[in-house]
Parts: C-alpha cells; sequence; structure tokens
C-alpha cells in the first residue's frame, strides 16, 4: 500500500531564498521527493537545497509565478500536490493533521491558514488570506491574478485547522526591490480593471490616499498587531510602506504620458 507520504509532493518555486529555504525544506522532513522550481538563484540557495537528497531541483526562467507553478505540476507524478512558497514553514500540527487525512470522496483540495511571522515570531492577525495549498494534481491549475498567482482546482475544498507560519527572514533592500516589482502589477491591474470588477480593497486602493491609513489602523487595532509589541509595529510599517509605494505607482501611471511609464 502507498503511504500517504508517498502521495505527497511538496512543490516550491525558489529565487535567491537562502534567508528562508532551509527551514521550509526542514519542516518538510516527512516527504519522500520534493519538487523545487528555481528561476536561477545567484545566492547559497541551491546549495542548501542540494544538502536535502530527496529534493528534485528544475530551473526555469521566471515568467510569472502561475507558469512556474504550472510547469512544476508537470514534474510531479504523485495524486496530491503540497503548494508552498520557499518561505513558508509547515507546523507540526499542520503535518499531523496532513498525514492524518482519510481519503474523503469528492474532496479535491484543501486550504490552510497563516500565521505571519516578523523574525520568527508569530503575529496575532495578518492580512494573509487563506491560500489552497493542498490538492490533486490532475484537478489543479495554476492563474496570475495580479503580482499574486491562485490556483484553480475542480471539486469540494476544506479547511484545514492547523497553520502555515509564513516567515519570511529576507533583508529590507530585497523586500523593497520584490514590493515595487509587485506594485507596477497591481497598479496595472487597478487602473485596467473596471470599477464594478474590482473587489471594495482595490477601489478603495485606486482612491491612493486613504488605503495607507485603514491599513495602518487594520492592522494595529483590527487585527490586533499594537499587542505584539514591536513586531506589530513593524509589520504594520511593512504594509503601509507597501500601500504607499502602491499609491505613487498610481500616481505615476495615471498623471505620466504612457511613453514615460
Amino acid at each position: 500500500m502507498t503511504s500517504i507520504q508517498e502521495k505527497i509532493t511538496p512543490l516550491i518555486l525558489t529565487y535567491n531564498e537562502a534567508a528562508n529555504i532551509h527551514r521550509t525544506l526542514q519542516s518538510l522532513h516527512w516527504a519522500k521527493t520534493i519538487v523545487v522550481i528555481d528561476s536561477f538563484s545567484t545566492d547559497e540557495t541551491l546549495e542548501i537545497i542540494y544538502s536535502y537528497p530527496q529534493v528534485q531541483v528544475f530551473q526555469r526562467h521566471f515568467g510569472s509565478f502561475a507558469t512556474q507553478c504550472n510547469y512544476g505540476l508537470e514534474k510531479i507524478t504523485s495524486e496530491w500536490v503540497l503548494s508552498l512558497d520557499a518561505d513558508y514553514v509547515v507546523t507540526d500540527d499542520l503535518i499531523n493533521e496532513i498525514l492524518a487525512l482519510s481519503a474523503v470522496p469528492d474532496v479535491e483540495s484543501y486550504s490552510v491558514r497563516f500565521k505571519y511571522c516578523i523574525f520568527g515570531s508569530p503575529l496575532r492577525g495578518t492580512l494573509l488570506p487563506p491560500r489552497k495549498v493542498l490538492y490533486k494534481r490532475d484537478k489543479a491549475i495554476y492563474k496570475d491574478d495580479g503580482h499574486a498567482h491562485r490556483v484553480c482546482v475542480e471539486g469540494e475544498s476544506r479547511m484545514l485547522d492547523a497553520y502555515i507560519h509564513h516567515d519570511d527572514r529576507k533583508p529590507l533592500s530585497r523586500w523593497l526591490w520584490a514590493q515595487d516589482r509587485y506594485m507596477v502589477i497591481e497598479a496595472k491591474k487597478i487602473l485596467e480593471t473596471p470599477v464594478s470588477e474590482l473587489s471594495l480593497s482595490d477601489r478603495i486602493r485606486k482612491q491612493k490616499i486613504l488605503a495607507p491609513l485603514i491599513i495602518l489602523v487594520y492592522c494595529l487595532i483590527i487585527k490586533g498587531g499594537i499587542l505584539d509589541g514591536w513586531q506589530g509595529w513593524y509589520y504594520a510599517f511593512q504594509r503601509v510602506l507597501a500601500e504607499i509605494l502602491l499609491a505613487i505607482r498610481l500616481f505615476e501611471y495615471e498623471k505620466l504620458p504612457k511613453s514615460d511609464v
């Protein structure tokens, strides 16, 4: 009989994730095979990955998150996929919950909630929504959604009880570089999508002025970040800065001639 470990293959995308990938792979010690799609990292990421014998590495130039993930699905032969970012840490509670799952007819995917971590300390709240991370490979396809991506899975989905820790420890300079790239894509999405099709949050973001202020209050008060000490303020400032970058990009695209953008 095939063990549950052999039925699940973790899938991870990497690009210069030396600050994170070791913790992610450590939390996957139970997996028989792990597939990594690397976008030609230039730091110590590959050296760390190759120290884990169960990892299969495929390198591919980055097009978008969705195309990278769909390429990864082609490299997996197991029935189930556990899709992870390189800064996700699968908690022991989630590992135990996954390994205890029994086959349920018509359930094709499972979603997981997140705890955002600042230098390893989980926060009380986060802006991260639950995400489908465990799903049947032959039922799934990835699509781009702004700067992010989402997996579309046929059939019923259920929520697992345990959490994944999102614990990104890359330096601020790398975070700023990534956020600026993301906000270029987000700004184009917001401006090119009809207002009637935008979510409430994106309609607020399109106004530019209110979003940074709302995010500060939401992170500190609604999500309880003010009770997390300096880590809560750190996270709130990160999210405010991201919204300010988006607002600047929106101003830029709206006011400058298209030839200058």
